[in-house]
């Protein structure tokens, strides 16, 4: 996945979980992944793979498009 669109999609995760009033660690517990990993996806570091996004959305409680919505498979 491009590094562009890994930074704008961490980006609204760290926006839907601090709305949530969730630290990383929270998020983590919930969607049973590991907090560090979860750092790394905030940051655009880490490529997510589709369960592990499903995960991220689940805990969320938010649905797939509302955090991919708008990106574009190109985006530079």
């Amino acid at each position: 996945m491009n590094k562009a669109v890994l930074s704008v999609l961490g980006r609204r995760i760290r926006q839907k979980r601090t709305q949530n009033g969730w630290t990383q660690e929270d998020l983590a517990e919930n969607a049973g992944i590991d907090r560090s990993y979860i750092g790394g996806v905030e940051r655009g570091e880490r490529n997510l793979t589709f369960t592990v996004l499903c995960q991220i959305c689940e805990a969320l409680e938010c649905d797939l498009a509302e955090l991919t919505s708008g990106i574009p498979g190109n985006l530079e």
